[in-house]
Protein backbone atom coordinates (compact mmCIF):
# COMPACT_ATOMS: atom_id res chain seq x y z
CA UNK A 1 0.00 0.00 0.00
CA UNK A 2 0.92 3.62 -0.43
CA UNK A 3 -0.20 6.53 1.05
CA UNK A 4 1.30 9.86 1.50
CA UNK A 5 3.09 12.28 3.59
CA UNK A 6 3.62 15.39 1.69
CA UNK A 7 4.55 19.14 2.25
CA UNK A 8 7.59 21.25 2.89
CA UNK A 9 8.91 24.57 3.81
CA UNK A 10 7.80 24.01 7.61
CA UNK A 11 7.42 20.28 7.06
CA UNK A 12 4.08 18.27 6.90
CA UNK A 13 2.99 15.53 6.33
CA UNK A 14 -0.20 14.33 5.14
CA UNK A 15 -1.40 10.45 5.51
CA UNK A 16 -4.39 8.63 3.97
CA UNK A 17 -5.92 5.89 4.06
CA UNK A 18 -6.91 3.92 1.04
CA UNK A 19 -9.34 2.17 3.31
CA UNK A 20 -8.39 -1.23 2.59
CA UNK A 21 -8.28 -3.66 5.29
CA UNK A 22 -5.23 -6.46 6.88
CA UNK A 23 -6.74 -8.88 8.59
CA UNK A 24 -9.93 -7.22 9.11
CA UNK A 25 -8.03 -4.33 10.53
CA UNK A 26 -9.37 -0.27 9.56
CA UNK A 27 -5.85 0.84 10.45
CA UNK A 28 -4.58 0.47 6.76
CA UNK A 29 -2.99 3.87 6.15
CA UNK A 30 0.47 4.51 4.71
CA UNK A 31 2.60 8.04 4.60
CA UNK A 32 3.91 8.75 1.42
CA UNK A 33 6.39 11.67 0.51
CA UNK A 34 7.24 15.23 2.10
CA UNK A 35 9.81 16.85 0.84
CA UNK A 36 12.79 18.22 2.44
CA UNK A 37 16.06 18.75 3.03
CA UNK A 38 19.27 19.40 4.92
CA UNK A 39 18.87 23.31 6.52
CA UNK A 40 20.49 26.43 6.37
CA UNK A 41 21.97 28.74 3.56
CA UNK A 42 26.11 27.44 4.44
CA UNK A 43 24.60 23.86 4.40
CA UNK A 44 23.36 22.29 1.26
CA UNK A 45 19.40 22.49 0.22
CA UNK A 46 17.21 21.15 2.32
CA UNK A 47 16.39 17.27 2.75
CA UNK A 48 12.64 17.88 2.40
CA UNK A 49 13.35 17.17 -1.34
CA UNK A 50 13.03 13.29 -0.17
CA UNK A 51 9.73 12.99 0.85
CA UNK A 52 8.22 15.02 -2.45
CA UNK A 53 9.27 12.72 -4.45
CA UNK A 54 7.51 9.26 -2.54
CA UNK A 55 4.30 9.95 -3.84
CA UNK A 56 5.79 8.94 -7.40
CA UNK A 57 4.44 5.39 -6.51
CA UNK A 58 1.03 6.78 -6.60
CA UNK A 59 1.85 8.57 -10.09
CA UNK A 60 3.23 5.16 -11.68
CA UNK A 61 0.28 3.62 -10.15
CA UNK A 62 -1.73 5.92 -12.15
CA UNK A 63 -0.29 5.89 -15.21
CA UNK A 64 0.38 2.09 -15.02
CA UNK A 65 -3.17 1.21 -14.69
CA UNK A 66 -4.45 4.61 -16.17
CA UNK A 67 -6.95 4.78 -12.71
CA UNK A 68 -7.16 6.28 -9.96
CA UNK A 69 -9.03 3.50 -8.37
CA UNK A 70 -6.98 3.48 -4.31
CA UNK A 71 -5.82 6.67 -4.92
CA UNK A 72 -7.28 9.66 -3.00
CA UNK A 73 -6.96 12.98 -4.24
CA UNK A 74 -7.39 15.39 -1.02
CA UNK A 75 -4.29 15.18 0.06
CA UNK A 76 -2.66 16.29 -3.01
CA UNK A 77 -4.92 19.13 -2.55
CA UNK A 78 -3.88 19.80 0.79
CA UNK A 79 -0.04 19.31 0.52
CA UNK A 80 -0.16 22.06 -3.04
CA UNK A 81 -2.11 24.47 -0.63
CA UNK A 82 0.55 24.01 1.84
CA UNK A 83 3.22 24.18 -0.73
CA UNK A 84 2.19 27.31 -1.62
CA UNK A 85 1.42 28.74 1.89
CA UNK A 86 4.73 27.97 2.95
CA UNK A 87 6.16 29.11 -0.75
CA UNK A 88 4.62 32.83 -0.01
CA UNK A 89 6.15 32.59 3.33
CA UNK A 90 9.70 32.38 1.42
CA UNK A 91 9.16 35.27 -0.62
CA UNK A 92 7.70 37.54 1.88
CA UNK A 93 11.08 36.50 3.79
CA UNK A 94 12.76 36.60 1.09
CA UNK A 95 14.64 33.12 2.01
CA UNK A 96 15.79 31.39 -0.70
CA UNK A 97 15.50 27.86 0.69
CA UNK A 98 12.08 27.90 1.52
CA UNK A 99 11.16 28.85 -1.94
CA UNK A 100 13.42 26.64 -3.86
CA UNK A 101 12.04 23.39 -2.03
CA UNK A 102 8.10 24.59 -1.95
CA UNK A 103 8.36 25.77 -5.51
CA UNK A 104 9.44 22.01 -6.46
CA UNK A 105 7.06 20.54 -4.29
CA UNK A 106 4.01 22.48 -5.49
CA UNK A 107 5.11 21.76 -9.06
CA UNK A 108 5.04 18.03 -8.65
CA UNK A 109 1.93 18.18 -6.08
CA UNK A 110 0.25 20.14 -9.16
CA UNK A 111 1.43 17.28 -11.67
CA UNK A 112 -0.39 14.81 -9.89
CA UNK A 113 -3.37 16.86 -9.47
CA UNK A 114 -3.15 17.30 -13.29
CA UNK A 115 -3.04 13.34 -13.57
CA UNK A 116 -5.34 12.16 -11.20
CA UNK A 117 -7.58 14.93 -13.47
CA UNK A 118 -6.65 13.15 -16.32
CA UNK A 119 -7.46 9.45 -15.36
CA UNK A 120 -10.38 10.33 -12.97
CA UNK A 121 -13.59 9.20 -14.84
CA UNK A 122 -15.77 11.55 -12.49
CA UNK A 123 -13.96 14.71 -13.30
CA UNK A 124 -16.50 17.47 -12.61
CA UNK A 125 -16.15 17.09 -8.42
CA UNK A 126 -12.01 16.72 -9.23
CA UNK A 127 -12.32 19.99 -10.92
CA UNK A 128 -14.70 21.84 -8.52
CA UNK A 129 -11.83 20.65 -5.74
CA UNK A 130 -9.21 22.02 -7.86
CA UNK A 131 -11.38 25.17 -8.43
CA UNK A 132 -11.63 25.40 -4.84
CA UNK A 133 -8.16 25.15 -3.99
CA UNK A 134 -7.76 27.99 -6.44
CA UNK A 135 -10.73 30.35 -4.94
CA UNK A 136 -8.66 29.71 -1.20
CA UNK A 137 -5.16 30.51 -2.69
CA UNK A 138 -6.20 33.38 -4.45
CA UNK A 139 -8.42 34.56 -1.54
CA UNK A 140 -5.50 33.97 0.69
CA UNK A 141 -3.22 36.01 -1.36
CA UNK A 142 -6.22 38.68 -1.37
CA UNK A 143 -6.35 38.74 2.35
CA UNK A 144 -2.54 38.96 3.02
CA UNK A 145 -1.76 41.64 0.29
CA UNK A 146 -4.31 44.01 0.53
CA UNK A 147 -5.95 43.73 4.25
CA UNK A 148 -3.07 42.58 6.47
CA UNK A 149 -0.62 45.65 7.51
CA UNK A 150 2.71 45.26 5.63
CA UNK A 151 4.54 45.39 9.33
CA UNK A 152 2.84 42.36 10.24
CA UNK A 153 1.93 40.79 7.06
CA UNK A 154 5.00 37.82 7.77
CA UNK A 155 4.43 37.01 11.19
CA UNK A 156 0.60 36.63 10.42
CA UNK A 157 1.56 34.22 7.18
CA UNK A 158 3.74 32.74 9.06
CA UNK A 159 1.04 31.84 12.20
CA UNK A 160 -1.11 30.78 9.27
CA UNK A 161 1.43 28.17 7.79
CA UNK A 162 2.14 26.75 11.04
CA UNK A 163 -1.06 26.38 12.30
CA UNK A 164 -1.73 24.22 8.67
CA UNK A 165 1.41 22.12 9.14
CA UNK A 166 0.81 21.00 12.50
CA UNK A 167 -3.05 20.42 11.55
CA UNK A 168 -1.16 17.77 8.96
CA UNK A 169 1.39 16.69 11.46
CA UNK A 170 -1.28 16.16 13.58
CA UNK A 171 -4.33 14.43 11.51
CA UNK A 172 -3.25 10.68 11.56
CA UNK A 173 -2.88 9.99 15.62
CA UNK A 174 -6.10 8.67 15.37
CA UNK A 175 -5.12 5.89 12.84
CA UNK A 176 -2.61 5.33 15.19
CA UNK A 177 -4.89 4.06 17.84
CA UNK A 178 -5.95 1.99 15.73
CA UNK A 179 -2.93 0.68 14.63
CA UNK A 180 -2.78 -0.28 18.42
CA UNK A 181 -6.23 -1.65 18.42
CA UNK A 182 -4.95 -4.04 15.70
CA UNK A 183 -1.42 -4.71 17.07
CA UNK A 184 0.17 -4.11 13.09
CA UNK A 185 2.35 -2.05 11.90
CA UNK A 186 2.07 -4.00 8.41
CA UNK A 187 0.83 -0.84 7.14
CA UNK A 188 3.33 1.48 8.23
CA UNK A 189 6.50 2.49 6.18
CA UNK A 190 9.53 2.28 8.02
CA UNK A 191 11.60 3.51 5.61
CA UNK A 192 9.00 7.19 5.02
CA UNK A 193 9.03 6.92 9.19
CA UNK A 194 12.92 7.12 8.98
CA UNK A 195 12.99 9.84 6.08
CA UNK A 196 10.01 11.91 8.33
CA UNK A 197 12.32 12.08 10.94
CA UNK A 198 15.34 13.10 9.11
CA UNK A 199 13.10 15.94 7.38
CA UNK A 200 11.52 17.23 10.43
CA UNK A 201 15.20 17.62 12.51
CA UNK A 202 16.14 19.09 9.28
CA UNK A 203 13.70 21.77 9.34
CA UNK A 204 13.75 22.17 13.39
CA UNK A 205 17.36 22.51 13.42
CA UNK A 206 17.25 25.33 10.49
CA UNK A 207 14.41 26.82 11.94
CA UNK A 208 16.38 27.62 15.26
CA UNK A 209 19.39 28.56 13.27
CA UNK A 210 17.55 31.76 11.88
CA UNK A 211 15.70 32.03 14.98
CA UNK A 212 12.36 31.53 12.81
CA UNK A 213 9.56 30.23 15.28
CA UNK A 214 7.00 29.55 12.42
CA UNK A 215 9.47 27.22 10.72
CA UNK A 216 10.54 25.42 14.14
CA UNK A 217 7.61 25.00 15.93
CA UNK A 218 5.66 23.31 12.84
CA UNK A 219 8.32 20.32 12.54
CA UNK A 220 8.21 19.69 16.14
CA UNK A 221 5.12 17.37 15.90
CA UNK A 222 6.95 15.66 12.79
CA UNK A 223 9.58 14.85 15.74
CA UNK A 224 7.34 13.41 18.03
CA UNK A 225 4.34 11.70 15.46
CA UNK A 226 8.25 9.81 14.22
CA UNK A 227 9.35 8.80 17.38
CA UNK A 228 5.60 7.37 18.01
CA UNK A 229 5.69 5.04 14.68
CA UNK A 230 9.06 3.82 16.08
CA UNK A 231 7.86 2.83 19.08
CA UNK A 232 4.55 0.59 17.28
CA UNK A 233 7.68 -0.81 15.21
CA UNK A 234 9.26 -2.27 18.09
CA UNK A 235 6.38 -3.16 19.90
CA UNK A 236 4.58 -4.79 16.78
CA UNK A 237 7.44 -6.49 15.20
CA UNK A 238 6.43 -7.51 11.84
CA UNK A 239 7.24 -11.19 12.89
CA UNK A 240 4.05 -10.52 15.25
CA UNK A 241 1.74 -10.42 12.23
CA UNK A 242 0.41 -13.37 11.90
CA UNK A 243 -1.13 -14.60 9.20
CA UNK A 244 -4.81 -15.99 9.37
CA UNK A 245 -5.15 -20.09 8.69
CA UNK A 246 -7.78 -21.35 7.40
CA UNK A 247 -9.75 -23.28 9.51
CA UNK A 248 -9.34 -27.00 9.49
CA UNK A 249 -12.19 -28.89 7.98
Amino acid sequence: MDGWCRGIGGGAEFWGCRGRRRGGCSACWLPTGETGALPPQHCRAPRRMLPSALPRSDLRQMLATKSVENIQFLPFLTTDANNLSWLGYGCLKGDGTVITVNAIGAALQTLYILVYLYYSPAKRPVLLQVLLLLAVVVTGCGYFTILVDTGTRLTHLGLFCSIFTISMYLSPLADLAKVVRCKSTRCLSFPLTVTTLVASSSWTLYGLQLHDPYITVPNVPGIVTSLVRFWLFQKYRPEQDKPYSPLPA
